[in-house]
């Protein structure tokens, strides 16, 4: 009988594969028809192992693990900007879409929130791209208050983004 866990932990080197994977299925599963194609081919390119390999070590990325298999992740540090008007950002939190309603990403997001808290980070922003309703509507159930509207700018096309706060 095999027996796999899900557990929370510091992305290790080992793990860039499988961190590009989720990045590569998630973004086509929520971005295609709001990213235009060319565009979000020409971002995906860009993050692949290699480039995950850099990432590893730097702000804070976790991943959730199935067993051994990468199934999500959380970067998040201090706030990038003061845009978003938080001490604390996730910038990216991703579930592989066959690991999608599990509560994978809920139980990520938590321990990733409890992270920068314990940090002294307790104003907390995520920017969601507001053409996304389903990141917009799990960011609003975990408690976060749509704030700041900017526009993010990829391959040279202005995508609407909301900021969520979470006090």
């Amino acid at each position: 009988m095999t027996t796999n866990t899900v557990s929370l932990r510091r992305a290790r080197p080992a793990d860039a594969a499988g961190l590009s994977a989720v990045f590569d299925a998630a973004w086509r599963e929520a971005y295609q028809g709001i990213i235009p194609g060319v565009a979000l081919e020409r971002f995906l390119a860009r993050r692949g192992p290699e480039t995950w390999r850099g990432m590893i070590g730097g702000r804070g990325l976790v991943v959730v693990a199935f067993g051994e298999q990468v199934a999500g992740y959380a970067a998040y540090g201090r706030a990038r900007d003061g845009s978003l008007r938080a001490d604390g950002e996730i910038t990216e939190l991703y579930i592989a879409p066959e690991f999608q309603g599990l509560g994978l990403g809920t139980r990520l997001f938590r321990a990733v929130r409890n992270d920068l808290i314990d940090r002294g980070l307790t104003r907390i922003g995520v920017w969601a791209l507001a053409d996304n309703p389903r990141a917009c509507r799990f960011y609003a159930c975990l408690g976060g208050v749509a704030g700041p509207e900017a526009v993010e700018q990829l391959s040279g096309i202005g995508l609407p983004k909301i900021g969520y706060l979470f006090a």
